[in-house]
């Protein structure tokens, strides 16, 4: 599966975050995925590996963490520890602060995960200044799943030396226009192509309208088969005959004909693209 990903211009890839149910996995499974997922660097060497970490407990996150660097992942994206939703800031500071003492070595990043509308919590930009400016090389930034253009925005201005991942595909051209440094999206599994050519199309000071189209179209007919962990494994099997991976309780699958439905959709943006 990796190197399907690095075959279409995938930079890397963040194992175990929302379209990969990390929550829905034992630390023990976790780490068993982390070991299978560093073996595409024997081959990809330059293949970004993250892992998508964070729970509750304090100390399974940094044993978590700890696993991750161990096998060789440039980074991990923790989500805020989410059962208590009415943590103090403070106290968010002190739990991430003990993350990154304990479990992120000094060529490593943390990216904050903020997708307030899954996990309940969000990472207030104060919050967030506080951790750039007490761990200016292992708080790389936050991976940006809010879907709010102005809170990417306003993030990428505040953290001009910490990097925001756009989590939605519609927003990427506006993003990197306004200081984003990328993207890591759902979609992105199924459009990488797309998604890399806006990216090297900024990087040339330009922009590529056809592909941000496709990846904006692309991304509202996904928007329609919500929740995506099932939609995109169906969809990965359906459109690029990659096993047909099952979700985990309380996810079901989605039916075959809403996936051959959503797939004959993607498949005219695909070809038009």
């Amino acid at each position: 599966m990796l190197e399907f990903y690095a075959n279409r211009g995938c930079h890397g890839a963040l194992l175990l975050g929302t379209t990969g149910e990390g929550p829905s996995f034992s630390q023990a499974e976790r780490v068993r995925i982390f070991e299978a997922a560093a073996q595409i660097q024997k081959t990809y060497p330059d293949f970004h590996l993250f892992a998508g970490t964070g729970m509750p407990s304090l100390d399974a996150t940094i044993q978590l963490n700890r696993a991750a660097f161990d096998l060789g992942f440039q980074g991990v994206v923790v989500l805020p520890p989410y059962y208590y939703r009415g943590a103090t800031e403070e106290g968010l500071y002190q739990w991430f602060a003990a993350v990154i003492r304990q479990s992120i070595p000094a060529d490593g990043v943390l990216l904050g995960y903020h997708i307030p509308q899954t996990s309940g919590v969000a990472l207030p930009g104060s919050l967030l200044a506080r951790l750039a400016a007490d761990f200016p090389v292992q708080f790389g930034g936050i991976k940006d799943s809010s879907g709010d253009l102005d809170h990417t925005l306003r993030t990428s201005a505040a953290l001009p030396m910490q990097a925001v991942m756009v989590g939605n595909e519609k927003l990427m051209t506006q993003g990197l226009m306004g200081g984003a440094a990328g993207t890591i999206t759902a979609a992105a599994n199924l459009i990488s192509p797309f998604l890399r050519e806006v990216y090297d199309a900024h990087l040339q000071g330009q922009t590529a309208e056809a592909a941000q189209a496709s990846a904006s179209a692309a991304r509202s007919v996904l928007d329609r088969f919500s929740p995506f962990p099932a939609a995109v494994k169906g969809l990965l099997a359906e459109l690029f005959g990659l096993p047909l991976w099952l979700v985990r309780p309380p996810l079901v699958n989605f039916p075959h004909a809403e996936i051959e439905q959503a797939a004959a959709e993607l498949k005219t943006i695909l070809n038009e693209g």
